[in-house]
């Protein structure tokens, strides 16, 4: 397994760092003004004015796949997702931030070539900004056959119904496209064949954004997290996408790439935090010494480094297999660096707070606002529980059909005598008559 970065990646990582460093990082602070004080119904102008730049400098839409033209794998576009991942502001600049990236990824891949003409092309273009409508107030969403919204065929248009929360990027203005997932076969056996995913436009009458939902007290950044519901809401059913039925097929799909970005992007997220944190340790003392001299904070200091170079490793072992051998296949080492990934992040932020006292729980040092991503992230794409219960059946389904005394390669190397006590029900040999020798 070849995990190495590839000469093109390294190469776009070296201006996408320069570029942070000229344009990104200075202008943080003025990000985190203009979230406050316009609030997550406003274009904040520092993006619109960055997004050019990042554009010319032909830092755009690099998340795109192969079979797009002069895509990126997996594997190439993850060290580039983690440098975004420094800054909130950073994603959204290079045109590859949620839910737009999985939303232009659904289109390319599952809409028709009108879908694509009509919001793929202003999506890539950063022209306009999209929102997805999955999870509902109503029911618990981790159990996404759970969803209960509606989506009735009625001549040649579908007749939508629902109430969605966390709804992404339902609040900017710029958002002119939702993908909605609802129930178009309530009665299937199939639990999975009963929801379809329809594009829906956001000027359609009786859609209503009725309000935005902070995340632990922060509105709209990175995400704006938004409540929306649709009463009677009527598009053509050409906005279908795949087909009927096929909603889960298209989550699955959407959710793979998706779930590497996120993982990416919050291992750059904890490399900035640690380095904050030794920053502050190093000029900060106490009881005499400075804080990077107390053992907790060494001891801390070093678990951060292990836990950040697993999660790297375990997320580039994913993107590898989901480039080589797919996203099925993958599916549980996706689940997992689901799991590691925000849990690891969450706890680096927390021992960067504690380094830096009292203050790191206010607004001045990015600390709270990295907390706030972390631990959203845990609930995101599916919250940890789910995750660790895909990993555990799939473990369990692994060894159903070996018998570690009779299979070949892969099973336990047990000795003859051991295989016939371990088949008998005993862990070991019965010692023999003259004794344990």
């Amino acid at each position: 397994m070849d995990i190495s970065q590839s000469a093109r990646s390294a190469e776009l990582a070296l201006r996408i760092r320069a570029f942070m460093a000229e344009h990104v990082y200075p202008n943080e602070r003025r990000y985190y003004q203009e979230a406050e004080r316009l609030g997550p119904w406003a274009v904040h102008p520092v993006v619109e004015e960055l997004k050019p730049l990042a554009r010319a400098e032909g830092l755009w839409n690099l998340f795109l796949p192969p079979h797009h033209g002069d895509g990126l794998t997996n594997l190439e576009y993850a060290p580039l997702c983690e440098i975004m991942g420094r800054s909130h502001l950073a994603p959204e600049i290079f045109n590859c931030s949620a839910p737009d990236t999985g939303n232009m990824e659904t289109i390319l891949r599952y809409g028709t070539d009108a879908q694509k003409e009509q919001w793929l092309k202003p999506l890539l273009a950063g022209e306009i900004r999209s929102s997805f409508a999955m999870t509902e107030p109503d029911v618990a969403s981790s159990d996404a056959t759970n969803i209960a919204s509606s989506i009735v065929r009625a001549g040649d248009r579908y007749v939508i119904n629902g109430r969605k929360w966390y709804t992404t990027g339902a609040t900017d203005p710029r958002c002119k496209i939702i993908i909605f997932m609802g129930q178009t076969d309530p009665d299937n056996p199939d639990r999975h064949r009963r929801q379809s995913m329809v594009l829906v436009p956001k000027a359609t009458p009786g859609v209503r954004v009725v309000r935005s939902l902070p995340v632990l007290g922060f509105y709209g950044v990175p995400d704006r997290a938004s409540e929306v519901t649709f009463t009677d809401v009527r598009v053509p059913a050409t906005n279908i996408l795949l087909g009927e039925g096929r909603g889960f097929d298209i989550a699955q799909g959407r959710l793979g790439p998706g779930r590497i970005h996120h993982c990416m992007r919050l291992i750059g997220l904890s490399e900035r935090v640690l380095e904050r944190m030794c920053r502050r340790a190093e000029k900060r003392f106490a009881f005499g010494r400075r804080v990077s001299e107390q053992t907790v904070t060494l001891e801390r200091i070093a678990e951060a480094r292990i836990m950040i170079e697993q999660a790297r490793l375990l997320t580039l072992k994913a993107a590898y297999m989901m480039d080589t051998v797919g996203n099925k296949v993958a599916r549980q080492e996706i689940a997992m660096i689901k799991v590691v990934a925000p849990n690891m992040a969450q706890t680096i932020v927390d021992w960067a707070i504690q380094a830096f006292g009292g203050g790191g729980t206010s607004n001045d040092h990015f600390l709270a606002a990295a907390l706030a991503t972390t631990r959203l992230l845990r609930l995101a794409d599916g919250p940890d529980e789910v995750h660790r219960n895909q990993i555990g059946r799939l473990e369990i389904r692994s060894y159903q059909n070996t018998d570690p005394a009779r299979s070949g390669g892969g099973a336990d190397p047990l000795m003859p005598d051991e295989a016939e006590a371990w088949s008998a029900g005993g862990l070991w040999p019965a010692p023999r008559a003259e004794g344990l020798g």
